[in-house]
């Protein structure tokens, strides 16, 4: 059957909705649990030691520059491996299809919001709500941009017509931009403790999920539909 927008196969689908505790809808398997924690660690850690290295005070109180610097150079390097080895994963790759794609309803999420609209009818949202598709995006945006200023940095004339001063404005300007950014998702996450035991469990109550997540629901029931059928 041919994905529609928003949503996967029923083969790589199938992945993340079988339930495996009672009364729990399963939201994402351990290997997208291991690249979530993962990549938030090694993001956490180049903004630690970018703090180290960027604010006066906190570099005189920790010191240890050189340890600091080849902190901060290994795990933003490091930092796309998790994405690399979750490709490995058919439940990653099919989250990362949702991701990807717009559907009509996600405009009306988007729409809610910029009225603040709070209602979960007025907020239709598939796995992903359109909030989290834009912040997928950005963040792996963000990523490759301050991963190339950061190699631009360290190897000095790897590209003689871009300046060294130029790659450290944009670094430094994008590295403030993801730091506010992953404040507001921590923030958003610390407000749904349900959304919080999905990242850390892997489920979640099905009455969270029709709350806010209605699509989804319905996009695996026809899945499960048309591959009872296709069985058949």
């Amino acid at each position: 059957m041919p994905s529609t927008v928003g949503s996967t196969g029923p083969t790589e689908a199938a992945a993340t909705r079988r339930p495996e505790q009672p009364g729990k809808i399963r939201r994402f398997s351990r290997a997208e649990r291991l690249v979530h924690r993962a990549t938030g660690w090694l993001m956490l850690l180049c903004l630690m030691t970018a703090a180290c290295l960027y604010l006066g005070p906190l570099a005189q109180l920790v010191g240890r520059r050189h340890l600091m610097v080849t902190v901060h150079e290994w795990s933003g390097i490091l930092l796309p491996l998790p994405f690399f080895l979750g490709l490995l994963s058919p439940a990653f790759r099919a989250d990362l299809r949702r991701l990807n794609r717009f559907a009509e309803y996600d405009r009306h999420w988007l729409r809610a919001a910029r009225r603040r609209l709070v209602s979960p009818k007025a907020r239709p949202a598939g796995k992903f709500n359109a909030g989290q598709k834009i912040y997928a995006g950005w963040i792996a945006g963000a990523v490759l941009v301050m991963m190339f200023t950061g190699l631009l940095m360290w190897f000095m004339g790897l590209l003689p017509f871009i300046s060294r001063t130029s790659a450290i404005f944009i670094h430094d300007c994008l590295a403030w931009g993801v730091a506010f950014v992953l404040i507001g998702h921590m923030r958003k996450a610390y407000g749904d403790p349900e959304a919080r035991l999905g990242m850390r469990t892997g489920y979640v109550d099905p009455a969270w999920a029709a709350r806010h997540h209605s699509k989804w629901l319905e996009e695996d029931r026809a899945d499960l539909i048309t591959e009872s059928s296709n069985n058949d």
